[in-house]
């Protein structure tokens, strides 16, 4: 039973804590106290810049965008969270919750222990149902060998033309890649949301972002990178791989700000670039 397994916080994510916890984690942390330390300590703990911090303070819960900005990276572990707590000096905190977050932990534990026993990089053995069956432009119409991909290449509907570039660069050259691009590769009918995640988790080894001040706008692009950010706490299995392609007006997403990219927007790395995005997408 959960009761009984013994506790690793430092093994367990922060993506496992679930929303009454945060809720009321919000509540000790949100409202300003000048007599102990507020979510803004707990944010500079946690490493972020005065600007990225100002930009939370527009927010109605703005500790609730912190944690979900600072799970994605690789330190964020439940087991770092206590410390930060404890470095805040908010004790009283822990105190308080230490009951439910020892619980969503053991769920955590026991949902991991139930996992079935995946197929190396892409797991296509999961239930199928019809929604996700022949739903790209080679699938097995009987949704019994799904077609898979050597990456999911996340972009807005502006940043096409380097994404077709892309293609012909990684896909009918020595390197041999099979991205998959949605507009191309998508059966046109299928729930957007769902196939997404489909191709995303089960279907693709990784998932290429295109950054561009159009990008920060995009709903779709927005819930493809946190999804894929969600399979993989703290880019432990590299399975994200931003892109920038040209320059940037606005701030580069402070979710990707812990990731290396690959830049072709300056003239002196572009002679690399493609070498380094076909060898990263070509790893095991």
């Amino acid at each position: 039973m959960a009761s009984k397994l013994s506790i690793d916080h430092e093994a367990i994510p922060v993506t496992a804590l679930n929303c009454s916890f945060r809720k009321k984690l919000g509540l000790f942390l949100n409202p300003t106290n000048t007599v102990a330390a507020d979510w803004r300590t707990v944010a500079e703990l946690m490493d972020f810049t005065y600007l990225e911090i100002k930009n939370f303070e527009k927010r109605d819960c703005p500790f609730e965008k912190v944690l979900t900005d600072w799970e994605t990276r690789p330190d964020a572990t439940v087991a770092n969270l206590l410390s930060i707590l404890e470095k805040a000096e908010r004790k009283d905190v822990i105190s308080e919750l230490k009951e439910i977050l020892d619980d969503d932990c053991r769920k955590y534990m026991e949902r991991q222990q139930r996992k079935p026993l995946q197929v190396p990089v892409v797991d296509s053995c999961g239930p199928r149902t019809q929604e996700r069956e022949g739903v790209t432009l080679y699938d097995d119409p009987q949704g019994l060998t799904p077609e898979t991909f050597d990456a999911f290449i996340c972009y807005c509907q502006s940043d096409i033309q380097f994404v077709h570039e892309m293609i012909k660069q990684l896909e009918h050259t020595e390197y041999n890649l099979k991205l998959c691009v949605f507009d191309r590769d998508v059966l046109p009918g299928t729930c957007v949301w769902t196939i997404a995640s489909e191709l995303i988790e089960k279907r693709c080894k990784r998932m290429v972002v295109v950054i561009s001040d159009d990008y920060l706008d995009s709903d779709a692009c927005d819930f493809q990178t946190k999804f894929a950010l969600s399979l993989c706490p703290g880019a432990r299995t590299k399975r994200l791989i931003p892109v920038v392609y040209k320059s940037m007006k606005r701030p580069f997403p402070s979710i990707l700000r812990f990731l290396t990219i690959c830049d072709y927007s300056k003239p002196c790395t572009q002679v690399w670039f493609w070498t380094r995005l076909a060898k990263a997408l070509s790893l095991p």
